[in-house]
């Protein structure tokens, strides 16, 4: 045979486009409060304080008025837009087109999109205004950080956690625990987990689900300190705002400014808060 008939041998690919390892939408969607309403660029979160029942120290007294305290969180709206294009000459060189491909690619970055601005929303500032549209800002308080003790994500931390929420009446309810690989891996070594009946399945699956009463969700997309500690996150889903005016929305159409490209575009609204401090625990965990 020719010493030349390798270039008579043919190329074969897949049949279809292989999408490379990431987080295919919202993880954090269905862990906060959202309200999907339209019309400002602004939503207000308001809020009603506790009262205290006053004593009635004689008979026919005057009626004690009860100033019930209000206050309320901002949040703004932020757009977000993704597209790319596919050539109508280059779809005819090809043997499939990657237009549903595109189109997954686009969605699935919306969804991490809106978990980021979550965890952002969670760790960061909020915004409050008053009675004279005057706004201030409000950081998440010390007693809502637990230190990360150069130690990872531990029975400890989590137990402390729950008490910061139980100690401040918060719903104990639709609690969510965020976490990375790195604290799963943690959790699932710990010996008090274990060596309990309830965690046969966890270990069995690979992943934790529910402990202490927080449901677990995985995150590789929370936010590390200047220290390189990741922040995982415990709140109740009371706890946290998430408005989204527009939905995620996609839209497939051709662009004749791109000579008839074919165009897939994928747009979003949203933003979010933190509506009540005490219902947010930052736990810092060292991932060396």
């Amino acid at each position: 045979m020719s010493t030349q008939i390798p270039v008579a041998f043919e190329k074969k690919y897949a049949a279809d486009f292989i999408t490379l390892a990431q987080q295919k939408g919202s993880r954090l969607r269905s862990t906060v409060r959202t309200d999907a309403s339209e019309g400002g660029k602004h939503l207000y979160f308001d809020r009603v304080g506790a009262t205290a029942m006053q004593r009635k120290t004689s008979r026919h007294m005057d009626t004690p008025t009860v100033d019930t305290p209000h206050s309320r969180r901002r949040v703004s709206v932020e757009d977000y837009v993704w597209a790319d294009l596919i050539d109508r000459v280059d779809m005819i060189k090809m043997t499939k087109s990657p237009q549903n491909v595109y189109m997954t690619s686009g969605m699935s970055a919306a969804g991490r999109t809106m978990d980021d601005i979550i965890i952002a929303a969670a760790n960061g500032s909020a915004t409050t205004e008053d009675e004279d549209d005057t706004t201030s800002t409000v950081a998440l308080p010390s007693a809502q950080k637990i230190a990360v003790a150069s130690a990872g994500l531990t029975l400890a931390k989590v137990l402390q956690a729950k008490e910061i929420l139980d100690a401040a009446e918060i719903d104990e309810m639709d609690r969510v625990m965020v976490y990375t690989a790195k604290q799963q891996s943690d959790v699932l070594a710990l010996t008090t987990f274990t060596s309990s009946d309830f965690a046969v399945k966890a270990l069995l699956a690979g992943q934790v689900t529910e402990f202490l009463g927080f449901r677990w969700v995985r995150s590789e997309r929370l936010t590390v300190d200047s220290s390189s500690d990741r922040l995982c996150l415990a709140y109740a889903k009371s706890a946290m705002g998430l408005y989204l005016p527009q939905d995620i929305t996609a839209r497939v159409s051709e662009r004749a400014d791109k000579n008839y490209s074919i165009q897939t575009y994928v747009e979003l609204s949203l933003g979010a808060v933190r509506i009540e401090d005490a219902g947010v625990v930052q736990i810092a965990c060292s991932e060396a």
